[in-house]
């Protein structure tokens, strides 16, 4: 069953990305759905709050320090009721840590409930890098975020979108002249999806020349790090700011403490199961802090 679920999986994604290859064709693909209306002014963050497209700072003035939040292919809540409070830890730690979070949404206003198994409504791969770094240009118009210190961490699905937006191509084709400082990637799929009338379109790109951190798990099925350390090593080699680290008991969103026990199978026909751990989760999180407060020195 394998070869042909793999099979299904490349007729569904093709169409999102058939005019990808070119810059005009990325803009194209990216265009395919509208762009994104960003929080002007920021939201209190609370033990009450609900995972949303919002901005949240620290206390005082700055400049701070900024990152942007991209979500998984489930986005930030579902129809059944299921809320990403992971991202929202993801913002509670940046601010505690000083910086300037800001969580997108690239699902809801577009009224996507997943983009697990594909594109929808237009929400493809390019879609989500235009998106990210629209966020990362409306971060660098507040008074408030130190402009030279803007980052972007994403998970599974977002962190594809982290990866391909570190590429120059992918950037200087989708963000309007921004470009992140620095990125980190949670689980990414490092995957070359096929197309039947297209070149192949690749995540880890050779021109990535932002510093990024990629995060993977040994016990992932679901985006494999065997697809991953490969590649980013070799782009490493040949002189990319590219850095990986591997958790060998994490599956897939070991972060995700409300899917804890989560099982599905997965858009290529692999079983997979979700199992929060909490020692890589509070692991992670220095190591990201640690690399984008090197990667993104203050003065």
């Amino acid at each position: 069953m394998r070869p042909l679920l793999l099979l299904l999986v490349s007729f569904l994604l093709a169409p999102a990305f058939a005019q990808e290859g070119a810059p005009h064709g990325l803009r194209a693909s990216a265009l395919a759905a509208p762009d994104l209306s960003y929080p002007a002014g920021p939201s209190r963050l609370s033990i009450f709050s609900a995972p949303r497209m919002a901005l949240y700072k620290p206390d005082g003035d700055g400049p701070f320090p900024a990152l942007v939040l991209m979500h998984q292919c489930g986005g930030l809540r579902s129809r059944a009721g299921w809320q990403n409070m992971a991202i929202l830890d993801w913002a509670r730690a940046a601010v505690a840590r000083g910086y300037v979070a800001l969580v997108v949404d690239s699902l809801g206003p577009r009224n996507v409930d997943t983009v697990c198994m594909g594109p929808r409504n237009g929400v493809n791969f390019a879609r989500g890098v235009r998106d990210a770094l629209l966020a990362g240009a409306q971060l660098a118009t507040l008074p408030y975020v130190d402009k030279d210190r803007i980052a972007v961490a994403g998970y599974s699905w977002g962190a594809m979108v982290t990866v391909l937006a570190s590429s120059r191509r992918w950037a200087g084709a989708l963000g309007d002249g921004f470009r992140f400082r620095a990125a980190g990637a949670f689980y990414p799929g490092c995957f070359t999806f096929k197309r039947a009338h297209a070149p192949d379109l690749e995540v880890v790109n050779p021109d990535i020349d932002r510093p990024l951190l990629v995060l993977v798990g040994g016990q992932d099925t679901e985006t494999p790090a065997g697809d991953c350390i490969p590649r980013l090593e070799r782009i490493q080699a040949a002189g990319a700011p590219v850095s990986v680290h591997l958790y060998p008991d994490a599956t897939h969103c070991w972060d995700c403490k409300n899917l804890d026990g989560f099982s599905k199978v997965d858009a290529r026909g692999s079983h997979v199961v979700y199992h929060y751990n909490e020692a890589d989760t509070r692991d992670s999180e220095h190591r990201l802090f640690d690399f984008l407060a090197q990667a993104m020195p203050h003065g």
